[in-house]
Order: C-alpha cells, then sequence, then structure tokens
C-alpha cells in the first residue's frame, strides 16, 4: 500500500539526458543536471472534440481531442554553469535542433526519490539572464524555457 501522505515540493532534481537513435548502440548519454529554485508548466491539456448529434437532446458527445503541453518554466540562482546557456546558443546557432529527455525528480524529506516526470524531446526556446543591479542584494535569477513532445510519470531517481 502506498503512502497517501501530499509530497513537499521544494526537493526537486532535473536531469538532462541525450537518447541515441533506436538502432545504435549503447545507453543514454547524461549531459547536465540540476538543482532549480523553481519550476513551472508540468501540465498536458486534452481539447474534448465536441459532436452534436441530430435528436439527442441530453448533451453533446465528448470524444477524446488532441494533447498539448505548456512551456516549462526553470528558474534556478545564476552560477559560472554555462552548460544550460550553452545548450540553448547550440539550438539558437541553427545547426541542429538539439533535443533531450529532461526527467525532474520529487523527493521526501529523507531524500528518497518519491515520483518523478519525464519532458520527451524537450527543446529550450528561451533563456533568460538574471536582471543586474548593483543596488540589490538578492540571488540573481536566470531562466530556461523547454517546450516538449511528451510528459510522462517515470521512475524517480533513487537518492539525492
Amino acid at each position: 500500500m502506498s503512502d497517501l501522505a501530499p509530497l513537499h515540493v521544494f526537493r526537486f532534481h532535473l536531469d538532462f539526458v541525450e537518447h541515441k537513435l533506436a538502432n545504435a548502440v549503447g545507453s543514454a548519454l547524461p549531459l547536465c543536471s540540476g538543482a532549480f529554485a523553481e519550476c513551472t508548466g508540468l501540465e498536458a491539456t486534452m481539447e474534448p472534440r465536441v459532436i452534436k448529434e441530430g435528436g439527442r437532446n441530453y448533451g453533446a458527445v465528448q470524444r477524446v481531442g488532441p494533447v498539448t503541453f505548456a512551456t516549462v518554466i526553470l528558474k534556478r540562482g545564476i552560477t559560472s554553469a554555462s552548460d544550460l546557456w550553452q545548450w540553448f546558443a547550440l539550438v539558437n546557432g541553427g545547426a541542429y535542433s538539439y533535443r533531450l529527455t529532461a526527467t525532474l525528480s520529487i523527493f521526501d524529506t529523507a531524500g528518497n526519490g518519491v515520483t518523478a516526470w519525464k519532458l520527451t524531446r524537450a527543446l529550450p526556446v528561451k533563456f533568460k539572464a538574471a536582471d543586474l543591479n548593483a543596488k540589490a542584494t538578492e540571488v540573481g535569477i536566470e531562466e530556461l524555457h523547454l517546450v516538449h513532445e511528451g510528459l510522462f510519470s517515470t521512475t524517480p531517481k533513487v537518492s539525492l
């Protein structure tokens, strides 16, 4: 029986992995990972198809329609690591649409993986550097916006 206690959402970690072609020999190649302060946009929306039938007075028939995914926005304190910027710059350079699989693992207070979400074929579409202000005392926050082609529940990392 699983524990039904609500999860705290402040312990999560992202791993970005390149998956080789289906016919290539070898396994997934981890490229980068990161601890982020905030992650928004983990959502999928299905637009139902409404069919109005003549003579059906009780209401329209609802059928499954296309699914769309929101843009995932990741925020973290700015660091000297530039791997996420380099990914965005690689895609922005027009050479190749370099897509990665991103796995977001959520951990309990003991540091054990509880649940995870996988974003397939993620592509960075916006990078925002921290706002600079000589009078400010807060940590600078950078943002990475990702679009993707699928949101799936998956097995989490074992521990932090």
